[in-house]
């Protein structure tokens, strides 16, 4: 059991780690070919057809078409939950709500591809910033860029830390993962939202807690999925994940991202890679 269950945490850190690859791409460098991603969906439909992978994300949350047959128990309320990372991708991974302008193919590896924000922001809010914002990999975020927060749940006794391997536990070889998605654009605004109260950590009811992930951007679309990660563009993920993601875009301070990426429990210091947009049915769960 202990065997089974290192082997367990070692996958989820390797899809923690795999999932959140990020190449250098340079600002001239072309994306590739709409053949390229095609490729992919196609690698990605031999390597799953019969084989019983569970539906997968991310996912166009605006479509609720799915025939993907595995079902698993919906993780409980987040407040029953103890929040174990938080972390966020450069665009948005789902498609949907006000956040469906497609930012291009990227370089194929998760960079420089996904959803942006539909919306406008002031000339003022989109003044660059001096500072280079959560450049851990060297990719520094800038105002009016768009990411994805992943706030993530686990069943399991455990307390908030670094990648997804915080999230188990060796008493616990299955917890239930949930997670909390909220788009966000990046404004050069002291005015906006505060990232570092958004991604507060607190003890609530005796579980790790975020307790100010927003609550008036939208009713949250859940349905069941998987993690996520440009690892997973060809393959797979074998992970079950119930998922709840806003529709609306949150303004976010870009400074107050940057603060965090200077200090947060999770070592959190860039931005993670976006996988392609999952669109084969049978690897989609229906949305009800």
């Amino acid at each position: 059991m202990n065997t089974i269950n290192k082997i367990n945490k070692k996958s989820l850190l390797a899809l923690s780690i795999a999932g959140t690859l990020v190449l250098s791409f340079s600002a001239n460098a072309k994306s590739v070919s709409d053949s390229v991603i095609k490729e992919h969906r196609a690698a990605l439909e031999a390597n799953t057809d019969g084989k019983g992978f569970g539906p997968q994300s991310p996912r166009d949350i605006d479509q609720g078409y799915g025939t993907n047959l595995r079902q698993f128990g919906t993780a409980p309320n987040r407040s029953q939950m103890n929040l174990c990372n938080i972390h966020f991708h450069k665009n948005a991974e789902h498609k949907g709500g006000d956040f469906t302008t497609y930012a291009g193919n990227g370089d194929g590896k998760g960079k420089n591809t996904g959803y942006k924000y539909n919306g406008d922001l002031t000339k003022a809010q989109l003044k660059p910033v001096r500072s280079k914002i959560c450049a851990g990999k060297g990719d520094p975020l800038q105002s009016g860029d768009t990411i994805e927060v992943h706030f993530v749940y686990s069943s399991a006794q455990v307390s908030p830390g670094p990648t997804l391997g915080a999230c188990l536990a060796d008493s616990t070889m299955n917890p239930g993962l949930r997670v909390e998605g909220q788009v966000i654009v990046l404004a050069n605004d002291e005015n906006a939202l505060d990232f570092k109260d958004m991604a507060k950590v607190a003890t609530v009811n005796g579980y790790a807690q975020a307790p100010n992930i927003p609550s008036n951007t939208g009713v949250p679309i859940q349905y069941l999925g998987s993690t996520t990660g440009p690892a997973y563009n060809e393959k797979a993920s074998p992970l079950q994940v119930s998922w709840s993601v806003r529709p609306e875009t949150a303004v976010v301070d870009i400074n107050s991202v940057g603060e965090w990426c200077n200090d947060n429990v999770f070592n959190e210091d860039h931005a993670h890679g976006v996988r392609n947009l999952v669109t084969n049915p049978k690897l989609l769960s229906p949305i009800n």
